[in-house]
């Protein structure tokens, strides 16, 4: 019996590290994690599916309104059926409440502004990725206390590719991804993936306000692949392949 029962917890164990490890390595694999909130849950279901048939595998929609929770909900599922192996995440979360309210909806990873350990243990009771937000060395160090995989480096058009040069020997198996001010272009691409980034977070550099209200698809298809283009240019360039 107690075999048994040990099999079963490892088993258990394994599925739970597969998921966390799944979410990770879409996100590191196609360089950038396209974020947004939209109101709208028809609109939101159309940017999603668009950055699906862009190549997109991993997205996060963000708690920034009083319909996240019920749009995530209706959108997860219907998600599910269309693209089983896309990884939806949810962003903005600040609270043990959210966390678990949106775990229950089937978050498959947790984004954060900040660093709240006990977000983070609602994250590794789930077997959820859980990526805080850091400004500082110390609020790295204390997010890798709490075993954050992926480190968001917020605000980063504030920090800017330098900061992360300054601190990256602080912490040299730490992956990082900067979120709010990347611009989709070569150089500033290159600028923070060669300061160490895993990948990088677009919101309305990727997803604008005119996507959502004109419902330009055909623009945001094009840009996704442009900027994933870009991703991989230049992670080949930086870190060429043997």
């Amino acid at each position: 019996m107690l075999l048994i029962s040990a099999r079963k917890r490892f088993k258990k164990l394994s599925i739970i590290m597969s998921e966390k490890r799944i979410a990770v390595r879409k996100i590191v694999e196609q360089g950038i994690l396209p974020l947004f909130y939209c109101y709208s849950q028809s609109v939101g279901l159309d940017v999603i599916r668009t950055l699906c048939k862009a190549g997109v595998r991993a997205v996060e929609y963000t708690n920034r309104g009083v319909a996240a929770l019920e749009n995530f909900t209706a959108m997860k599922k219907t998600l599910s059926a269309e693209f089983p192996d896309l990884s939806l995440g949810i962003g903005t979360i600040k609270t043990v409440e959210e966390a678990e309210a949106f775990v229950q909806a089937g978050a498959d990873f947790i984004v954060a502004p900040i660093v709240n350990p006990a977000v983070a243990a609602v994250a590794q009771k789930a077997g959820l990725l859980w990526i805080p937000g850091c400004m500082t060395p110390t609020e790295i160090f204390q997010a890798q206390q709490h075993e954050a995989a992926i480190i968001k480096l917020f605000p980063a058009g504030t920090l800017g590719p330098g900061f992360l040069n300054a601190i990256r020997i602080l912490f040299p198996k730490q992956m990082f991804i900067p979120t709010g001010g990347v611009e989709i272009n070569e150089d500033n691409f290159r600028e923070w993936f060669r300061a160490g980034v895993t990948a990088v977070g677009l919101g309305s550099k990727l997803i604008s306000e005119e996507v959502l209200i004109d419902a330009n698809y055909d623009h945001l298809y094009a840009k996704t692949q442009l900027a994933m283009q870009i991703a991989q240019k230049v992670k080949n360039e930086i870190y060429p392949k043997s």
